[in-house]
């Protein structure tokens, strides 16, 4: 077995990041991972798909973009490529093709498990993201394989699809922009609705990421437990990065042709039964954009920006109860419905009922145990890039801490 001070899991930005930071401290540690250096952003994301926040935004502790087009938006390659010069430049000592099998506590520390091997030490940092296993509901074993069912970390583009329609489950951003590629390639498009937050692409002569990082939104601290469970029920955004630097939101969607739908609620066969939630979620979309918007309208007065209106409301048709895929011509169904964590070889009991990490601003119940990477981890804006500075930084800290003080007590 191979000692060191800390095992960080992934490498990603998170598990980079934290990389960076130890090595910074003089802190001796491994980074495994199961593939390549950003793997994810490598494998599982669609051909087109670029960031939604603007290149400027795009940091590492000790590492900006300084590229030619700092409004820009990264595509997946680009920010993979961008993390693989970002582990040679900071020397992350990483072992690649090391899928972790299991996560022991032991006497000194924790005892992690590879099929590369067999690590020892006294902190264990998990990084392994936010976005881990794409989540999809139980109705959809019910579904008959005669539909082909993928989610939106396995599509590609619309080439790779059967012929015929395409459901798409989902309306935050990956839902809006592969029912619109999928819409501008010819085919008949119906999108099912849940909660979702619509946001304007530019606000006040700014790109909306500008008024959230200057008002700074984006950067409040999340302190008490109630506002933290609170800030990550929050519905996500419905946004699109790319140079056009247009909206993409359920009001386009539905001008060029996209059918809106309700949420889909269960599955007979090709029969799913839909929730009559359309109108409220579609309200309650443009509630949350009006109250943002007044409070950035607080700034914007103040330093003098050009007046701008709202977005106006809009309704949709009445969500029908039942969509028969078969009738209505839809072979393919995209489930865009999110992403859970998957710990089954984490074997240290910090997990909640729900399978989610107990942790406190990224520090856990068991001593030199920490995660790194999910949203709200200790500030708002922890679901963007650059959020990973400030969390990576202070959990750094608290592994220096960690290891000045006596070794861990025997489990």
């Amino acid at each position: 077995m191979r000692q060191t001070d800390a095992i960080i899991i992934g490498a990603g930005q998170a598990g980079l990041a934290m990389s960076y930071c130890l090595n910074r401290l003089g802190i001796e540690h491994v980074v495994l991972e199961r593939g390549r250096v950003a793997e994810r952003w490598r494998s599982e994301r669609w051909d087109s798909l670029r960031l939604l926040t603007p290149n400027w935004m795009s940091c590492f502790p000790g590492w900006c973009y300084q590229g030619t087009e700092p409004d820009g938006f990264m595509t997946a390659a680009e920010v993979a490529a961008s993390l693989e010069q970002y582990a040679t430049a900071a020397q992350a000592p990483v072992v690649t093709g090391a899928t972790v099998q299991s996560v022991l506590r032991v006497p000194g520390g924790y005892r992690v498990e590879s099929d590369r091997g067999v690590w020892g030490g006294r902190c264990v940092v998990i990084a392994t993201g936010y976005c881990d296993q794409p989540f999809v509901p139980a109705l959809a074993q019910h579904l008959p394989p005669s539909i082909h069912q993928l989610t939106s970390a396995a599509y590609r583009n619309p080439a790779e699809l059967p012929d015929g329609g395409v459901l798409v489950v989902g309306a935050s951003a990956s839902g809006v922009q592969l029912a619109e590629e999928v819409r501008r390639s010819g085919r008949p498009v119906t999108i099912s609705v849940s909660r979702h937050t619509r946001l304007p692409r530019l606000y006040r002569g700014r790109d909306i990421m500008w008024w959230l990082d200057q008002y700074g939104l984006s950067e409040d601290e999340v302190v008490e437990a109630s506002e933290l469970e609170a800030a990550r029920s929050q519905p996500s955004m419905q946004l699109v990065g790319r140079p056009e630097r247009d909206n993409l939101d359920l009001l386009v969607l539905r001008d060029m042709g996209v059918r809106l739908v309700g949420r889909v609620g269960a599955a007979n066969g090709c029969v799913l039964q839909l929730n009559n939630n359309l109108p409220e979620a579609i309200a309650g979309s443009h509630a949350r954009m009006e109250r943002l918007l007044q409070r950035i309208d607080l700034f914007a007065d103040a330093i003098g920006a050009p007046p701008e209106v709202w977005p106006a409301p809009f309704t949709a048709e009445p969500s029908p109860a039942t969509l028969d895929l078969a009738a209505d011509g839809i072979r393919t169904v995209i489930w865009a419905t999110g992403f859970r964590r998957d710990y089954r070889w984490l074997q240290v009991p910090v997990l909640d009922a729900s399978g989610e990490i107990i942790h406190v601003g990224g520090i856990t119940p068991s001593p030199g145990l920490y995660v790194l990477g999910l949203r709200f981890l200790r500030r708002r804006d922890a679901s963007f890039i650059s959020a990973v500075i400030g969390d990576a930084t202070e959990v750094a800290l608290d592994i220096r801490r960690h290891l000045d003080a006596r070794p861990c007590a025997a489990a």
